[in-house]
């Protein structure tokens, strides 16, 4: 890449509505003003936040200024793409979208200031901490003009450290193929300091983080790339994840943001029990245990009942095989089942049966005497895996849905959540999701009558109802729809934490 001068060639103009705007990574012509605009980005590591948006307003008191511009929210962990505007002194706000409208008339403020745009400058902007109380810090940064690296194979880059410990962290950097004996330090920093800027040779290097002062290694990340010349910024912050490593590191760069994990992070996963008792499985009376293959002889989790998740377990990251069992340990239900599990993932497995229909001579014809009645049916284990969110947001949640019915009357099942001076046809929330298959949405915090509808010909027919209440106690939420006949529509809707 053929970096130059990080500015841009045209003049922002005002914009009243939601914009991103993405930085060009190339020299104006000479005759332009090089310091006529400067930049500015968001970086969102309040992990109890919801997706912040940035304002950047001549005066919050009237509604004609020539600039006034609110970007797109920013969800917590990610960046805003860097922006150019015009030098001058502005205000800002940092709010999020209460609301379906993301006008800033109806988003709610949660800090303003002051801010002053300058040229060939990146006024850099980090909301943390609760956000409730956000800590909001403003860095400066200057862009470095790379001319006299004619060869373009150096690249620059700062440390922030926005990991809240008093002790603060120390960062070496080594080559990929060497390790932290070789590596080299990179400096010490306290919680929301800045680095000064450093040049290294563009190629692939690790980054390993400690505690101030220590030599224990508690983060090494995996091979991280720098293979274009450029500015970028190395970021700690807290992890959020299931892995023992306190830290996670982001690195920035103009329009993208790439997480790294402990390269030796652990993994977590539960198990819910889906399978339905059924006439051809007599020795299934509901409960199942789990085996890992490799790991012991003994259940890493023992007679799951039906309708029930188990707590976490926790096992170093890899693909392992495993093997369902009944709970007397005498029968194999599903055997050499593979789960991957990938470092600081946190995985659920749902196990459930399927009835298949048996077509013996494979002529495509499952009801031979043709009496409108399948001849034979078989039985089925699969299971589907899904990602367990971390997220810890107050103000809203994600609702994860997983559909377990199959049925020859309907393909799928839509889940509505409807507010109370909405209907099922008006609703703004809604997700449609077929069988084996799972789905998610975002809900702010709010009562909501959710109803699971299906389709069976030109009829809708509701599965369930039920009521569901969000707020800031509440956590990420699975859905899971099954058949239960038990219940007088002959389907259930179960609801539980994403997090035990």
């Amino acid at each position: 890449m053929n970096i130059q001068k990080y500015m841009f060639c045209i003049k922002p103009m005002k914009f009243l509505t939601v914009i991103t705007a993405v930085f060009s990574l190339s020299a104006c012509d000479s005759d332009e003003d090089s310091t006529a605009e400067g930049y500015v980005k968001l970086y969102n590591t309040a992990n109890n936040s919801p997706a912040i948006y940035l304002t950047i307003d001549e005066d919050f008191s009237t509604s004609d200024d020539e600039i006034e511009i609110t970007y797109n929210g920013v969800p917590y962990g990610d960046v805003l793409n860097t922006s150019s505007v015009e030098n001058g002194n502005y205000y800002f706000q940092l709010a999020w979208q209460d609301g379906d409208s993301s006008d800033i008339n109806n988003l709610t403020s949660v800090y303003e200031n002051s801010l002053e745009i300058s040229g060939d400058t990146l006024q850099l902007v980090v909301i943390s901490e609760d956000i409730l109380s956000p800590a909001v810090m403003t860095y400066q940064i200057d862009i470095i003009d790379d001319d006299e690296d004619v060869t373009y194979d150096r690249f620059n880059f700062r440390i922030l450290n926005m990991y809240a410990d008093s002790e603060g962290v120390d960062v070496y950097v080594s080559k990929a193929d060497e390790t932290f004996n070789e590596a080299d330090f990179i400096g010490q920093y306290s919680y929301q300091e800045l680095s000064i800027n450093q040049k290294f040779d563009q190629d692939d290097y690790v980054v390993y983080i400690t505690k101030a002062g220590n030599s224990e290694v508690l983060f090494q990340s995996n091979d991280i790339s720098f293979a274009y010349s450029g500015q970028y910024i190395l970021a700690v912050r807290e992890n959020d994840g299931v892995g023992s490593s306190p830290y996670l590191l982001d690195k920035i760069s103009n329009s993208s943001i790439e997480s790294f994990i402990d390269f030796n992070s652990e993994a977590q996963f539960n198990a819910y029990n889906a399978i339905a008792k059924h006439e051809l499985m007599p020795s299934y009376q509901g409960q199942f245990s789990l085996y890992i293959n490799g790991v012991d002889d003994s259940p890493e989790i023992e007679a799951l009942a039906l309708g029930e998740l188990s707590q976490p377990i926790a096992l170093a990251k890899g693909d392992y095989s495993i093997d369902i069992l009944v709970a007397d340990k005498e029968t194999s239900l599903l055997k050499n089942h593979l789960l991957s599990l990938e470092e600081n993932m946190h995985k659920t497995a749902f196990f459930y049966v399927d009835e298949v229909a048996v077509d013996d001579d494979n002529d495509g014809d499952v009801d031979e005497n043709g009496d409108g009645i399948v001849d034979e049916i078989e039985l089925e284990l699969h299971s589907l895996v899904v990602n367990n969110s971390s997220r810890n947001s107050i103000y809203d949640h994600e609702i994860k849905i997983i559909n377990l019915v199959d049925s020859d009357d309907f393909t799928a099942v839509t889940l509505y959540f409807v507010r109370s001076d909405e209907t099922i046809d008006t609703t703004t929330y809604q997700q449609a999701v077929s069988f084996a298959h799972s789905g998610s949405l975002y809900l702010k915090n709010n009562t909501y009558q959710v109803y699971a509808v299906a389709i069976d010909n030109s009829s809708r027919i509701i599965l369930n109802s039920f009521e569901l209440i969000l707020d800031e106690t509440s956590k990420e939420q699975f859905l899971v729809v099954e058949t239960d006949d038990t219940q007088p529509t002959g389907y259930k809707v179960s609801l539980f934490d994403q997090t035990i």
